[in-house]
């Protein structure tokens, strides 16, 4: 089966999303910025919905937009909306944080996984910008820290999702099944039956993924 993540801001298209066939909600605010984290009711009524559903809810822990690059105070921000989204039933969270210079940033990710608790977690698409490089290196990191998969797109995200295969692939190969790879950003209804059989993945992340 192929399994369709929708991307939804706030509440508002999940019952549509969920009528139409998706089969894993990614929850944000502000959508414009690439997703922020939302509001305690609307992660609230979220994952009531979803549960009630059987559909398993991922929700955004990012409290800006902009870079992937957080101080103190805003992983604080963080660790508190993981206990939040904990606390209300959330299944699964999606966050990232790099250093100035493009890598992980290993202590925070360590905090912020403390904090997601056995929730599953998205390695979201701060992935994008560590250079391409130092990403296998990344990746091990990752699956040692028990990261249940990465959102990336393979690439900037002015570039279509076609011209980034190659180097989803070669991702893909360097995550060798030990971590899942969830190719995102600019994957339709209209393309992705054909991107998920190209890289060999049966799941796929858009705003756009299913018609609604």
């Amino acid at each position: 089966m192929l399994l369709k993540e929708v991307c939804v801001e706030n509440y508002t298209n999940i019952p549509a999303a969920i009528a139409a066939g998706a089969n894993r909600i990614e929850l944000n605010d502000n959508l414009a910025v690439g997703g922020t984290t939302v509001s305690r009711g609307v992660m609230a009524e979220a994952a009531k919905y979803t549960g009630e559903h059987h559909v398993p809810l991922v929700a955004m822990i990012r409290p800006r937009g902009g870079n992937f690059v957080y101080n103190d105070t805003e992983l604080k921000i963080m660790e508190a909306d993981l206990l939040q989204a904990q606390s209300l039933g959330v299944d699964g969270v999606a966050f990232g944080a790099l250093t100035a210079d493009h890598q992980l940033d290993e202590d925070a990710l360590e905090l912020l996984i403390g904090a997601a608790g056995g929730m599953s977690i998205t390695f979201h698409m701060a992935f994008d910008a560590i250079t391409a490089d130092q990403q296998a290196t990344a990746i091990d990191w990752l699956v040692e820290h028990d990261v249940d998969r990465i959102l990336t797109h393979g690439g900037p995200l002015d570039q279509t999702i076609d011209n980034c295969v190659p180097h989803l692939q070669t991702t893909i190969a360097q995550a060798a099944d030990r971590i899942q790879i969830l190719p995102g950003g600019g994957i339709t209804a209209a393309n992705v039956t054909t991107i998920t059989a190209t890289l060999g993945v049966n799941q796929a992340h858009g705003t756009k993924i299913i018609k609604y």
